[in-house]
């Protein structure tokens, strides 16, 4: 589907790709991964043609269609079911013509190709997608004007996935998503019927929808199979046997020159001297890696306070006299971990800027801890920064009366030394600017955290040194994310907010998952229940002629499996061989045997990774069609 060859582009007098090559098939979902600057999105900009490369090539089908969403929301006063409707530019030509074609045979050849490409049921199609997006029925008939520009790029995403391009190149989809939509987002993409390049930070969505993982770094691609924690894997386990043979060759090198010092210029061994001189110039060396700083960051521990630091008994709270949430009852003690549940507009904001002080109850008693601190994020407060001013003089106007030396030391807890802490405001990336928030809320160490949507501009690195960071906090976190994995792994408990109303959702993440499709079902059923329907037997059945059909796709992959397991084994054995320094004090084509069984094994590997992919991706799909999945 689509070639990179060669590909050479720079920038601002920086390398970006240096003869990068890359091959993506038809029909994979591929992930576009790599350290924030590397330069994902240019490559998705080359590949749409926005920007021309310096050399090589990017090819793709004459006929197929490219698909990106634009980066200018639709603001215009059509509505956003029309606006769906006429990405898909083939279907709104034909319908135009239809109104006004006069030939016959052109008339039937445009009835043909509606039908052909299902034009019929295309408004329902288009209803389906904005639906997962969180537009209800009531909003899809309302002009784009009437909504911000977060949820107008909704419906530029909308469009895009109705208009279903060969190639859907996607970047950072879910930034202006919550955490409902995200899991739609995430079932669609996995079913989606084409191939997809896509550029994400939600290691959720990187490891369930790719197939394929291609990492971007030093200017080359190098392509993984499966999602991302399947390549970080593969990646380590590469550097560390890199790291090995590196240390093997070094031994190996210093062995060759040792016997080359003793010998060279005595007679009976010259010979055997040069040509061990001979194979020490041959030997290429194995360049070590060196890896990219790791940013890390740590909140500070805040002093212990009685509970409960919160509570709220009975409170409504809302807006202009108009209550959003009613009659809560929430206790929050030192230890709490809760992130808040429920799609957009259903008031999760709106609570936690009721507990952070910024909006005030209604009615209810709303009680807290005379000497508590809070530390509140939103990232619309990097507005409030002033990005002619460096991160540290910005960060002394927020820490009146404190010495520079302390002010430096904070802002080092998160990430910036001296030379970034020096740096303008207006040159940081937007996870710099994230993370220089974070320094400000909690320059005083708080009792307690309020994360509305802590990632947004954060890279996958960033955002697991947030999660170290929340499990290291010793106060309570309360936490909005469009992020499983980070809701995943901070918080041990979950409140849904919906409705009006707060309550603990009994269940994890993956109930929460499961009741949101078994809601996109219903919305998507007529709503009335079948009086007919299959009997168990007939159920029991259609199961065991399922089993049957998939089984021969199973056992391939299970093969496939047990070979990985096996070579695996085998190379182990044999890189346990090539480590022991002894080997190289005897004959030499006893060490050149090794590398090329160790070579002849890892193509075999390689083939047999490939063949389980294809297996496992045939199998996925076979029980896709079996079981209706769109």
């Amino acid at each position: 589907m689509l070639h990179i060859n060669e590909l050479t582009f720079r920038f601002g007098g920086r390398v970006i790709f240096d003869h990068a090559t890359v091959a993506i098939p038809k029909g994979h979902r591929v992930a576009l991964v790599g350290r924030n600057g590397t330069g994902k999105t240019t490559l998705l900009r080359l590949i749409a043609g926005e920007m021309v490369p310096d050399g090589g090539a990017i090819t793709m089908p004459a006929e197929a269609r490219l698909g990106i969403v634009a980066q200018e929301a639709p603001g215009s006063d059509v509505s956003l079911i029309d606006t769906v409707l006429a990405a898909d530019v083939e279907r709104t030509a034909l319908l135009a013509e239809s109104e006004t074609a006069h030939d016959p045979h052109r008339i039937a050849e445009i009835h043909t190709r509606l039908a052909d490409i299902h034009a019929h049921s295309a408004p329902a199609r288009a209803a389906q997608i904005l639906s997962g997006l969180g537009f209800d029925a009531e909003s899809q008939t309302r002009p784009c004007s009437d909504f911000s520009g977060g949820w107008r790029m909704r419906v530029a995403l909308a469009g895009v996935l109705f208009a279903e391009p060969e190639l859907l190149l996607l970047d950072e989809p879910t930034n202006h998503l919550d955490l409902e939509a995200t899991i739609w987002l995430e079932n669609y993409l996995r079913n989606y019927p084409h191939t997809i390049l896509l550029v994400s930070h939600d290691r959720e969505l990187l490891n369930k929808v790719p197939t394929t993982t291609v990492h971007l770094d030093q200017g080359k691609l190098v392509s993984y199979a499966g999602g991302y924690d399947q390549f970080e894997r593969t990646r380590r386990a590469n550097l560390e046997r890199l790291a090995a043979n590196q240390t093997k060759q070094i031994a190996q090198r210093k062995h060759i020159q040792s016997y080359i010092d003793r010998f060279r210029y005595k007679a009976s061994k010259a010979r055997q001297a040069q040509s061990r001189i001979k194979m020490l110039e041959r030997m290429e060396p194995i360049i070590s890696i060196v890896e990219d700083h790791t940013v890390s960051f740590d909140f500070p521990s805040p002093e212990e306070l009685a509970p409960p630091l919160i509570q709220l008994e009975g409170v409504d709270v809302g807006y202009d006299g108009k209550a959003i949430l009613r009659n809560l009852d929430l206790r929050i003690d030192m230890d709490d971990r809760i992130a808040l549940l429920g799609a957009n507009g259903n008031g999760k904001s709106t609570l936690v800027k009721l507990l952070a002080s910024r909006l005030a109850p209604m009615t209810g008693e709303f009680r807290k801890s005379s000497k508590l601190k809070v530390g509140y994020f939103a990232q619309h407060q990097a507005e409030a920064l002033d990005l002619s001013l460096t991160a540290v003089a910005q960060a002394k106007l927020w820490m009146k009366d404190i010495l520079e030396e302390k002010v430096r030391a904070h802002l080092g807890r998160f990430g910036f030394p001296q030379q970034k802490a020096d740096t303008q405001i207006a040159k940081l990336s937007g996870g710099e600017k994230a993370r220089l928030l974070f320094a400000l809320m909690t320059r005083e160490a708080p009792h307690i955290l309020m994360l509305d949507e802590p990632t947004n501009h954060l890279d996958i690195d960033s955002r697991e040194a947030l999660i170290q960071a929340i499990n290291g906090y010793e106060g309570a976190v309360i936490l909005i994310s469009h992020d499983p994995h980070l809701i995943e792994l901070t918080a041990d408990r979950l409140l849904l907010v919906d409705g009006g109303a707060c309550r603990a959702f009994d269940g994890d993440l993956e109930d929460y998952r499961k009741l949101l499709l078994e809601k996109r079902r219903a919305e998507r059923s007529d709503g009335t229940e079948r009086e007919t329907g299959p009997s168990k037997k007939d159920q029991r059945r259609a199961a065991a002629e399922l089993r049957a059909a998939l089984a021969p796709l199973k056992r391939k992959a299970d093969d496939a499996e047990k070979l990985i397991a096996k070579l695996t084994r085998d190379r182990q054995a044999l890189e346990a061989k090539m480590a022991d320094p002894e080997l190289y004090n005897g004959p030499a084509d006893k060490v050149t045997k090794l590398q090329k069984d160790l070579g002849d094994i890892q193509k075999k590997l390689s083939s047999a990774e490939d063949a389980w992919m294809e297996a496992h991706e045939a199998l996925e799909a076979a029980e896709a069609e079996a079981t209706g999945v769109a």
